[in-house]
């Protein structure tokens, strides 16, 4: 014990000066969200109640793991907003409390209120569960750091793995809500990046109706072969659907056979139950123990966006938030996360890169960036928005 407290020691200057309290040094994290939605095409996919909120209990217990030794203790402060609920006042009510570092699973225009009011509370935001590429481009703000990651860095991720497959011909069909054509937009830009041809572009209308009816798998099974039917000769079928209406239903019935992937079948994600590489299955087991469920992609950005904190507050040698913040935000920080190499801070949008994963709904197929797809910074910056492209200024 006392070899890993001299270890952890030498991390820091703090040290001598945590031992000389009494008390350990308090940092609150505080976590606002709102409840994830319900409305999923499959029941194996409905979110839990805790979805992000356990991934960032697991991080405070980590932290606090390192914590001990340093004279440092980490608390978690939740507070979960209603649909018609202030964000802005749940933001005061933690900022009443102490709270500095603020991890957010919100939507971009919550998340932007939030940030402007939070400028003068002097709170940092970082946000964990919204992947809308303005908030790091035209409505950037300078107190918002990103863990989730963009639908750009998604697409990419996809597109890379299509054309090293060389499956570089393309069916786009999308989804008739506003984050489909969010998703669509972004799949066309990988497509033009890397080399795919979108041959034949569709939308799928949204007319409503009841999702779940006695002779719902009848209806499916004669409608998706009408709705690809026709298509122009294609390797892939990519779907925009982040709504949930229809791409769940694309495997193993469109007219061609083809491999659907996007919003369904080959899916990029941050995270997946399946994935064992770099360490990630003992975050797995110890998560599954604890929560009695698998980790989803809402769990590990909560978790990653708590570590950071904690890391910033070993690596800073401080728990003042004024220093843990410069840190992040300066050249020497990273944070593991089990993804086979350090995730740093992109400086021009405050984007964290990360790998991505390619998940089938049972295993991982693939990890971008893939082999070939050369930067001459990261390879990470392959995937996103990168420096000459972004529209950032800081707010």
């Amino acid at each position: 014990m006392l070899r890993i407290f001299l270890a952890v020691c030498l991390l820091t200057v703090s040290c001598g000066a945590g031992l000389a309290s009494d008390e350990p040094a308090e940092i609150k994290i505080g976590y606002l969200r709102q409840l994830p939605s319900k409305i999923r095409i499959s029941l194996i996919d409905v979110p839990a109640a805790n979805d992000g909120l356990a991934g960032a209990q697991l991080a405070t217990e980590d932290d606090n793991a390192t914590g001990r030794f340093l004279h440092q203790r980490y608390t978690l402060v939740e507070r979960v907003l209603g649909e018609g609920d202030d964000p802005v006042a749940a933001m005061n009510a933690l900022a009443d409390q102490g709270v500095s570092f603020i991890v957010t699973s919100l939507d971009a225009d919550r998340l932007l209120k939030v940030a402007d009011a939070g400028q003068a509370r002097g709170e940092t935001l970082i946000n964990a569960s919204a992947l809308d590429e303005r908030l790091r481009e035209q409505d950037c703000r300078a107190n918002v750091i990103h863990v989730a990651p963009t639908r750009s860095m998604l697409a990419d991720a996809l597109a890379q793995y299509l054309i090293w497959k060389k499956w570089d011909k393309w069916v786009l069909l999308r989804g008739s809500h506003e984050n489909d054509g969010l998703f669509a937009e972004a799949l066309r830009h990988a497509a033009t990046r890397f080399g795919a041809k979108i041959v034949e572009e569709r939308e799928f209308r949204d007319n409503g109706g009841a999702r779940r009816t006695d002779s719902g798998v009848a209806e499916i099974q004669r409608q998706m072969p009408v709705v690809t039917q026709g298509l122009p000769a294609h390797d892939v079928l990519v779907a925009a659907d982040e709504s949930e209406v229809f791409a769940g239903y694309l495997p193993f019935r469109t007219w061609d056979a083809r491999p659907v992937a996007g919003s369904a079948g080959l899916v990029p994600v941050s995270w997946n139950a399946a994935f064992d590489q770099w360490g990630a299955v003992q975050l797995q087991n110890r998560f599954t123990k604890a929560y009695q469920r698998p980790m989803t992609s809402q769990d590990i950005q909560a978790w990653t966006a708590v570590r950071m904190i904690g890391e910033a507050a070993v690596r800073s040698g401080s728990a003042d938030s004024g220093k843990m913040l410069a840190y992040i935000k300066g050249p020497e920080f990273s944070v593991a996360a089990f993804k086979g190499q350090k995730l740093t801070l992109r400086d021009w949008n405050l984007q964290l890169r990360q790998p991505i994963l390619l998940f089938d709904g049972r295993n991982t197929v693939s990890v971008s960036p893939q082999e070939g797809f050369l930067h001459q910074v990261s390879a990470l910056d392959t995937l996103g928005l990168d420096r000459p492209e972004t529209r950032c200024k800081f707010k």
